[in-house]
């Protein structure tokens, strides 16, 4: 057969190879697309001619929240404010101790208060924050405030914790919290572990050692008075051996002891008893309310 009879053949699988792409991409397209009317936009009959179609965009996040007032998002910005922006900062965009709420994928994800109102009525005490008890129309505010800033923030802003941010506490409260309800005054004394205390710490890191003291020892020496947990075993014999603790889980508890060595044992085959100094924080952190940490902090501030 002739030469042109071939490329012909060629040319003709290739230009049927082309037009199936563009079908295949012109379909995925439409699958993909928002579904389209009957009737074309006003916008485009002009002149009795479809004007040109701009690209379409998909729905951008937050395009189903509820309209929030002005006096909604101010009374959201005074509770944040007093409430919220010692950890999350004044504009919601980070501080020093909590994370930029408006680059939340949770924020993002939240449409009538449903994902930040569960935090913020639960706590996250893994991660250092308590519960909190707004009324549900506090709570609307809060999340109208949050939606906003969302909405006006930049990407990749951070900010610091502003010091006003964290001198809103009464210190007679504070104190009377700390020598009562609170029960500080049963491991900490103004005049011992805590003399001074206001002058080698201030502002965030004072909180977050009054709230967090695990962390402190995590990172060094056991605090002022070196107390650390201990651990009683009660063995089958009778006989205990007392050290400190160092793990337990459901299955194995172990202890160093006074000489040093490392001991453990299946907790299903002894008795245990922990004595953990630093239990009554964390028992703390799911009593406080936001009025007392700040009493308590401002009270810590007086002592230098």
């Amino acid at each position: 057969m002739p030469r042109s009879f071939f490329n012909s053949f060629r040319l003709s699988r290739r230009i049927r190879a082309a037009l199936a792409a563009v079908i295949c991409v012109t379909a995925l397209s439409y699958a993909a697309g928002p579904a389209l009317t009957q009737e074309a936009p006003k916008e485009q009959k002009q002149g009795g001619q479809a004007s040109p179609q701009g690209p379409k965009t998909s729905p951008q996040p937050g395009a189903n929240l509820p309209a929030y007032s002005a006096e909604q998002i101010q009374a959201g910005q005074a509770l944040f404010a007093g409430q919220c922006s010692f950890c999350h900062g004044r504009d919601a965009a980070g501080g020093e101790g909590g994370p930029d709420l408006t680059a939340s994928e949770l924020v993002a994800q939240d449409v009538h208060g449903e994902k930040i109102g569960q935090v913020v009525r639960n706590g996250r005490l893994d991660k250092g924050m308590p519960a909190f008890a707004p009324t549900d129309e506090q709570l609307a505010t809060i999340v109208a405030f949050i939606h906003d800033r969302k909405a006006k923030a930049k990407e990749g802003r951070r900010r610091t914790v502003d010091v006003t941010d964290l001198q809103t506490g009464n210190a007679e409260a504070g104190m009377r919290f700390f020598n009562g309800a609170g029960g500080c005054a049963k491991c900490h004394s103004p005049g011992g572990d805590l003399a001074s205390i206001a002058g080698k710490f201030q502002g965030l890191e004072l909180l977050r050692r009054m709230l967090y003291p695990e962390e402190r020892r995590a990172a060094g020496p056991a605090g002022p008075t070196g107390q650390v947990p201990t651990a009683t075993v009660t063995l089958p014999s009778g006989q205990t051996v007392t050290g400190k603790l160092a793990y337990r889980d459901e299955f194995t508890i172990a202890l160093v002891d006074a000489s040093g060595w490392y001991r453990s044992w299946p907790a299903s085959q002894v008795k245990s008893a922990v004595t953990n100094p630093l239990e009554a924080h964390a028992e703390l952190l799911r009593k406080y309310t936001d009025e007392d940490m700040h009493n308590v902090l401002a009270y810590l501030q007086t002592l230098r």
